[in-house]
């Protein structure tokens, strides 16, 4: 599945409720089917600078029959913001990097995330993202 086709059903997930509150829900139950996250990867190395919360983030490349993919792990001891960290690893892990790195992620804008999380939340969303492609890129400059 595409970037755009995985963005257009996190849309269509989210649009099934009217209610902010269910949106939360939505996202806390998201964060609570996250692959469990190492505890040894919790280092200030893999810690996401700007997030209210504590968020960490790790890449890596897989051969896949589509060719090399970035595989993104994450946790944050925010129950909320694991719920993001899973949507952001939901639409961007298991694309090229360069599909990656040329996605615009209106999804985003599309279930009106930003204007629902506090002034601090949304700047760890866009540390957070910035982190995500800076991997890829890292990985489609060194062909990893």
């Amino acid at each position: 599945m595409s970037i755009n086709q995985i963005q257009d059903e996190i849309i269509e997930e989210f649009s099934a409720f009217d209610d902010w509150m269910d949106r939360y829900s939505l996202l806390i139950e998201l964060g609570n089917d996250l692959e469990p996250f190492p505890e040894a990867d919790k280092t200030d190395t893999n810690l996401i600078d700007g997030c209210q919360s504590k968020v960490w983030f790790t890449a890596e490349t897989q051969t896949t029959a589509e060719g090399k993919v970035v595989i993104y792990h994450g946790d944050s001891d925010a129950i909320l913001v694991k719920g993001i960290v899973a949507l952001l690893i939901r639409v961007l892990s298991g694309h090229t990097a360069k599909e990656i790195v040329d996605a615009n992620l209106y999804f985003i804008e599309q279930i009106n995330l930003k204007e629902h999380l506090s002034p601090t939340r949304s700047n760890g969303l866009a540390s957070m993202l910035q982190q995500m492609r800076l991997y890829a890129l890292t990985f489609l400059v060194n062909k990893n």
